[in-house]
């Protein structure tokens, strides 16, 4: 078989669209990816004493007494819940709460492989805010954190400031915070790679959703200056004369504000002029980012072409014009830049000191050390950040995060570095063992032979 570079324009194109066409089989031979099993043992029928009634009654009366003890006897203290409502799924917009499910799904199933992390996929059939405010709360007890996921913007800010206000566990929004954390922790080892300081270097994002001001501002925390940023969203360029967004959205307005030291106006060709990286978290493509774009960035350039199902350009078109770095949120190409390796390990961590919130300090520690483990194994051109087959970066990760946590007294528990990575070590290497043994032993089985 061909390698990458050696294919033709229309191989790679036929390798992308590959993935969508399995999904359409394997999806209903499965008939879902994720379902719940019992984890404790049932010797005989008489365990139903200890495991319901009358016998269950003893840990609801602990709990009543003293509530932190729900994450003793239930599981609470492993358990998230990732909720949409179908609102802006993926590329294709809003499709609906049933649409969403299969996403839903997949995000469940990529923490608990990846993680250790149990998950329930929550899909409301409402586009209130109010009303998905409203249901995160009462679902609250039963979960130890909550993964907003594919909410339309702007109201997606403002559900998850107050319910991060409200909730007594972490709610996280996984299209901002978690986008934000790899996202970062690519464009460090990207300027390492170029040769550029982080301080210096000419930023623009392209888009100005949620997943993008996210960006914008987890950059800018980690040490990109703002002077040196553009923000492009589809009507042109973020600075002061964009007074359209000034009352109808803060976020947008305050990067006005704050970006765009060189007062640049125009549209996404002036935003990519000079710029030494490009972060594009938009329309998908391809052809969003016209190729020709490319020549008018700095030498070496690096792009992150990161919409979904589709980049907003493809690898080989930026190559071609000289892109130096190129990263998309796609599993089969180079360098993805995906949130999977974010939040199953971010929320291991956040779990396993059973964290009040997520900070964006805790996000930076889990970009950083991304960074770290891949630097660690040796950066080039095509691995900027590990990868999903490195099962110890998620270990790595998960114990950066729970000490960012502990530090900053956000942590319910205080454990050793050592407690920290054997708990996560034994978690997400027990996950991934479970579906090897359940794979051998057939209880799952391989739907491609099945279709052979």
């Amino acid at each position: 078989m061909a390698s990458y570079e050696e294919m033709t324009v229309e191989e790679r194109l036929a390798k992308a669209q590959q993935p969508g066409k399995d999904a359409m089989v394997l999806h209903k031979y499965y008939g879902g990816k994720v379902e719940v099993v019992p984890k404790a043992c049932v010797r005989s029928f008489d365990d139903f004493a200890i495991w319901y009634s009358p016998g269950v009654a003893e840990p609801c009366k602990a709990i009543a007494k003293d509530i932190d003890q729900v994450y003793e006897h239930t599981w609470k203290w492993n358990t998230v819940a990732v909720v949409s409502d179908g609102t802006r799924v993926l590329g294709l917009g809003d499709i609906g709460p049933e649409a969403a499910m299969p996403v839903m799904e997949g995000k469940s199933m990529l923490f608990k492989y990846l993680g250790g992390v149990d998950c329930v996929p929550i899909c409301l059939d409402t586009k209130d805010p109010e009303k998905i405010i409203e249901t995160v709360r009462l679902i609250a007890p039963s979960f130890g954190g909550i993964n907003l996921e594919d909410i339309s913007n702007p109201k997606c800010f403002d559900i998850l400031d107050e319910l991060r206000r409200d909730c007594k566990i972490p709610v996280w929004h996984d299209d901002q915070q978690g986008t934000a954390t790899v996202e970062v922790a690519g464009a460090i080892n990207a300027m390492k790679l170029v040769g550029k300081k982080l301080e210096e270097a000419q930023i623009t994002v392209v888009g100005a959703g949620a997943a993008s001001i996210a960006i914008a501002r987890l950059l800018l925390a980690t040490g990109f200056k703002p002077q040196n940023m553009c923000v492009c969203d589809s009507k042109g360029i973020l600075n002061l004369e964009r007074t359209d967004v000034q009352e109808q959205f803060k976020q947008k307005w305050e990067l006005c504000e704050k970006t765009n030291g060189a007062g640049k106006t125009g549209g996404l060709k002036e935003a990519m002029k000079g710029a030494d990286i490009v972060i594009a978290a938009s329309k998908p493509g391809p052809g969003t980012i016209p190729a020709e774009y490319v020549d008018l960035m700095a030498d070496d350039p690096v792009i992150f072409a990161t919409a979904n199902p589709v980049p907003e350009i493809w690898p080989w078109e930026a190559k071609e014009h000289g892109c130096k770095v190129f990263a998309t949120g796609r599993s089969d190409f180079p360098n993805q830049v995906n949130n999977s390796m974010g939040f199953p390990a971010i929320f291991r961590g956040v779990l396993d000191v059973r964290a009040k919130t997520i900070t964006d300090e805790m996000c930076i520690a889990a970009a950083r050390e991304l960074a770290r483990c891949a630097e660690e194994k040796g950066i080039s051109e095509d691995y900027i950040i590990p990868t999903m087959s490195e099962t110890d970066v998620f270990i790595s990760e998960a114990v950066a995060v729970a000490e960012k946590a502990m530090s900053q007294g956000v942590a319910r528990l205080k454990l050793s570095r050592q407690e920290l990575r054997d708990r996560a070590e034994f978690m997400i290497k027990r996950s991934r063992g479970l579906t090897a043994k359940m794979m051998d032993d057939g209880y799952i089985a391989d739907a491609m032979k099945a279709y052979e």
